[in-house]
C-alpha cells in the first residue's frame, strides 16, 4: 500500500507523531509530503519514510504536487493537517486523521453546524470545499476534519472522552478510536537499552525547546522567548555549579543559534538533533528542562524521565500545563504567571499566544523582571533537584498511568487493514 502522509505546520509535534506512526507501517510505501518547520523534522528523520517531497510555495507548485500524489496513494494519514485531509477527500482518496491535541480544539459554531458543513460539502473541486467552510476557524478545520475524514486516532488526554461524547451527540459517523502516546516504541527501546549498554551520561542537563516554530512564532520574528532563553543560559550555569555539560536542543539550533561554547570548564552545546538520537540523551541525562509538548512528555516519562516544565512558548502549553495541574509535573512546572501573575492571558490560541510573546518580550527588556523570572525558576529547580529517585520514578509513572490508553500499533494496524 502507498501511504501519503502530512503533518500540520505547526511546531514539531505533529511531525514527531507523524514519523512515530510511520515507524510502525515499514511494510507499506511511505511518502511524506509538507512544508515549513514539518518538513525539517521529516528530513532529519528520513529514516522513517520511503519518500519525502517538500515544496517551498505552497499556492503554486505545492498544490500541482498534492495533486499527483493523492491520484498516486491508496490512503492518507494526516497528523492534525486539516487542509490534507480536505483534499483527501475532494480526491477521494480514503484518510485517517490522527490528533494528539483533540481535547484541545476551541470552536464557537456548535459542533452539530460544523457537522452540517461537512454533510453538505462539494467534493466537485478544492476551491469549493475550502469556500463552504471559509466559515470555520483554525481549530474548526480540525473538528470538521474529524467528521470528513475515515477514521479518526486520538491520543489519550484529560477531557478526550468529554469530546469523543460531544462529537457523538453531534452525529459523527466515522469512527474515533482512543490510544495512548504515539510515540516512535522502538527508538525508546533502543535508547533505553543504550542507557545499559554504556557508561555514563553525556550531560548534566537537557534543555528541550521543541520545534518552537508556529503560527506566530519564529526564528527570526516574535522570537523574545528564544532570545529569553539565550539571555538566561549563562545565569543557569552560575547559579546551578551541578550543571557543567548542558545540551540545549530544538528547531532553532539547527540555524546561528547552534553550536559549542566552552567557559572555564563549562560546556553548551546546542543542537538539532535527529529524534532517535534526542531520546538517547533523554534516557541517559539525570536532569531536563521541557517545553511542555506531548510528544516530547510522552517520551521522557516512558522512559522513566520526570522533566522539569520551562514557562510556556504558546497557549497549547498553558493547556497542557493547567490540564495536568494535579501531577507532580503540573505542581513543578514554571510558568509565566509566577513572573507576573496580573497579566491577562486571552482564552483564545492565537490572542493567548500573542499574550505571552509579549510576556517573555517585557521580561527580556525589563532588568527587574527578568531578575524575578531568575528567582522564581531557580525556586522551582532547587525543588526539581531535590526529589529523590523514587519521587521522580513516581512522577513519571503517575503521568504513564493518566496519559495510557490502548496500544498505537494494534489501533493503526486494525485501521488500515480494515481500510485495505
Amino acid at each position: 500500500m502507498r501511504i501519503l502522509m502530512g503533518a500540520q505546520n505547526c511546531g514539531f509535534g505533529p511531525a514527531s507523531v507523524l514519523v512515530a506512526v510511520s515507524r510502525l507501517l515499514p511494510g507499506h510505501e511511505r511518502v511524506f509530503v509538507g512544508d515549513g518547520v514539518a518538513a525539517e523534522f521529516a528530513r532529519r528523520n528520513a529514516t522513517a519514510f520511503d519518500g519525502i517531497h517538500e515544496f517551498t510555495e505552497p499556492h503554486q507548485n505545492g498544490s500541482a504536487l498534492l495533486d499527483r500524489l493523492l491520484k498516486d496513494s491508496d490512503q492518507v494519514i494526516s497528523a492534525m493537517d486539516a487542509d490534507l485531509v480536505l483534499r483527501s477527500v475532494v480526491a477521494r482518496r480514503p484518510v485517517v486523521l490522527v490528533d494528539c491535541l483533540f481535547g484541545f480544539w476551541q470552536h464557537r459554531h456548535s459542533l452539530a453546524r460544523i457537522r452540517e458543513l461537512c454533510a453538505t460539502l462539494p467534493r466537485t473541486s478544492l476551491p469549493a470545499a475550502r469556500r463552504h467552510l471559509v466559515c470555520l476557524s483554525p481549530h474548526e478545520h480540525v473538528l470538521a476534519a474529524h467528521f470528513l475524514a475515515d477514521h479518526s486516532v486520538v491520543q489519550n488526554f484529560p477531557g478526550i472522552a468529554r469530546r469523543t461524547a460531544e462529537l457523538a451527540e453531534a452525529g459523527a459517523g466515522r469512527a474515533i478510536h482512543p490510544t495512548g502516546p504515539l510515540v516512535d516504541g522502538e527508538g525508546l527501546r533502543e535508547a533505553r537499552e543504550d542507557t545499559t549498554a554504556t557508561g555514563g551520561p553525556d550531560y548534566d542537563l537537557l534543555i528541550n525547546t521543541g520545534g518552537f516554530r508556529n503560527f506566530l512564532l519564529d526564528f527570526d520574528a516574535n522570537n523574545h522567548y528564544l532570545r529569553l532563553i539565550d539571555r538566561w543560559l549563562p545565569d543557569l550555569l552560575a547559579d546551578w555549579p551541578r550543571f557543567s555539560r548542558v545540551l540545549v536542543c530544538g528547531g532553532p539550533y539547527a540555524g546561528h543559534r547552534g553550536g559549542t561554547h566552552e567557559a572555564s570548564g563549562r560546556r553548551v552545546d546546542r543542537r538539532l538533533l535527529p529524534q532517535r538520537e534526542l531520546l538517547r540523551h533523554v534516557a541517559r541525562t539525570p536532569h531536563s528542562f521541557l517545553a511542555p509538548g506531548l510528544s516530547a512528555l510522552h517520551e521522557a516519562t516512558i522512559l522513566g524521565r520526570l522533566p522539569l516544565a520551562l514557562p510556556e512558548q504558546h497557549y497549547a502549553h498553558t493547556f497542557t500545563i493547567r490540564s495536568l495541574a494535579g501531577t507532580l509535573f503540573g505542581r513543578l512546572a514554571g510558568r509565566f504567571a509566577d513572573v507576573l501573575p496580573g497579566h491577562p492571558l486571552p482564552e483564545d490560541d492565537y490572542a493567548g499566544t500573542e499574550a505571552l510573546v509579549a510576556v517573555a518580550g517585557r521580561i527580556l527588556r525589563n532588568d527587574d523582571l527578568y531578575a524575578r523570572f531568575r528567582r522564581t525558576y531557580n525556586e522551582r529547580i532547587e525543588q526539581y533537584v531535590s526529589l529523590t529517585p523514587h519521587q521522580r520514578a513516581g512522577g513519571a509513572a503517575e503521568l504513564r498511568h493518566l496519559l495510557d490508553g490502548p496500544p498505537a500499533p494494534s489501533v493503526i494496524a486494525s485501521i488500515l487493514t480494515a481500510n485495505g
